[in-house]
């Protein structure tokens, strides 16, 4: 099968956290690829003027609960951290910055893992990002040299934008064809889609 996932993420979303992980397994399942978009979802919401932290309090606190029980349930190691939340834009210019390594995808792994799971309240600055992708093998003056480029700049504010006009209004969004899927529970419609689409 050769339809491909597009997956929209931003690091400051605890709900692309658990999408990542879940729909990993899912596309080797049934042997299709993603393809990663970071959405500037900061950008978005202030375009929009919606501030999660403004939401009642009860809410916030169910919404706590609910993510240690999505943590709990598929056994990660999942912490809400301290600083929170965080600007985002480097991290996303450095998964884009790192393509031209074709780290992307292990990237993205490794940054939601120090920020979700370590607490690296840090990781929106290079201080943490370059030691990331010193890890990964890239040379961390250039990994920081190429996110700061104007062209990955622009590459950032042209997904967020070009997802804007795919309807995505939050992340974490997953389209395949021409459906939308948004948030981390809605993955029994995404494995129903791809099945369809493996049996005609």
């Amino acid at each position: 099968m050769s339809t491909t996932i597009d997956f929209y993420w931003d690091l400051g979303s605890t709900n692309s956290y658990f999408a990542i992980k879940l729909i990993k397994p899912i596309a080797k399942q049934y042997g299709t690829s993603i393809c990663w978009h970071p959405f500037n979802v900061g950008y978005f919401f202030k375009a929009n003027d919606y501030a999660v932290m403004k939401e009642s309090k009860a809410k916030l606190r169910n919404r706590r609960d609910d993510l240690m029980r999505w943590a709990k349930k598929y056994d990660f190691p999942f912490h809400i951290p301290r600083a929170f939340p965080i600007k985002t834009s480097r991290a996303l210019r450095g998964a884009i910055a790192m393509r031209q390594w074709g780290l992307e995808e292990q990237f993205i792994e490794a940054i939601f893992s120090a920020y979700w799971e370590d607490g690296d309240g840090n990781i929106g600055d290079y201080s943490s990002l370059g030691p990331i992708a010193q890890s990964l093998g890239v040379n961390a003056v250039d990994f920081e040299a190429c996110a700061e480029s104007e062209k990955v700049r622009q590459a950032l504010i042209d997904s967020t934008n070009k997802a804007i006009e795919r309807d995505v209004f939050g992340v974490p969004s997953i389209i395949i064809e021409d459906q939308l899927y948004w948030g981390k529970d809605r993955m029994d419609f995404v494995k129903e889609h791809l099945s369809q689409l493996s049996n005609p």
